[in-house]
């Protein structure tokens, strides 16, 4: 039984390796990370509103992380830097809008008895100490820590910084989280209405992991995934 269990997981993993190619790690690092929401509902019995605020952190994360890919494009280039100096605080300022009011409207839509003004729904403090009383730092790292690592390894490690275009990466991670935070927007909204079902939540967890995985694999096609490293 043994020697069959290893061979299962052998064989699946061999398989992925080829599907994946070079970006088996990050793939697999991402996955493992998503694994931290499933713990929570299994074993921490959270509600919607803990997954959907971790999901938005994690819009938060990304956009971090994107700032830091356009800081390295082209080093070399004193032209690139003159473009840098402009269209990094412009992603900044607009992704900073769009993931506020994003938050914003979910803190109005998910939390039962808020209270304060509008004002207090922009105040960094409120989602720090959401964050905190519902226990989600580790599973923020986890997540945060899955996105360094692709970072560390497609971007930096396979050289994905020489090809990558400050344009593209303007717009890019509205591709993957638009798209995303839509589902499970959608998602959220329909298991509230059914009080938290925990099949509900895991299958909401479910989806976001085949899409986020899906949308990290184009989003290294994009950055010239398929040519670098293989």
């Amino acid at each position: 039984m043994q020697s069959t269990r290893q061979s299962l997981v052998s064989g699946i993993s061999h398989y992925a390796r080829r599907a994946l190619g070079p970006r088996w790690p990050s793939a697999l690092a991402l996955v493992l990370a998503n694994l931290a929401p499933l713990y929570g509902v299994l074993v921490l019995g959270w509600p919607v509103y803990p997954l959907i605020l971790l999901f938005w952190v994690e819009n938060v994360v990304i956009g971090v992380i994107n700032v830091m890919r356009m800081a390295m494009v082209d080093p070399g280039s004193f032209f690139s830097w003159l473009q840098k100096v402009v269209m990094v605080p412009a992603f900044c300022v607009h992704y900073g809008i769009f993931t506020a009011g994003h938050g914003a409207f979910m803190h109005q839509t998910f939390v039962e008895g808020r209270s304060g003004g509008i004002a207090e729904i922009f105040t960094p403090g409120l989602w720090v100490t959401r964050i905190t009383d519902l226990g989600l730092w580790i599973p923020v790292a986890f997540l945060a820590s899955s996105h360094l690592f692709s970072f560390s390894w497609n971007y930096i490690r396979r050289g994905e910084y020489r090809t990558a275009d400050l344009d593209k990466l303007m717009i890019q991670p509205y591709a993957r989280v638009v798209l995303l935070h839509v589902v499970v927007w959608i998602g959220g909204l329909a298991i509230l209405r059914i009080e938290s079902p925990v099949w509900a939540l895991l299958l909401l967890v479910a989806v976001k992991i085949i899409l986020d995985l899906d949308a990290h694999l184009r989003e290294q096609r994009r950055l010239g995934g398929e040519t670098m490293g293989e």
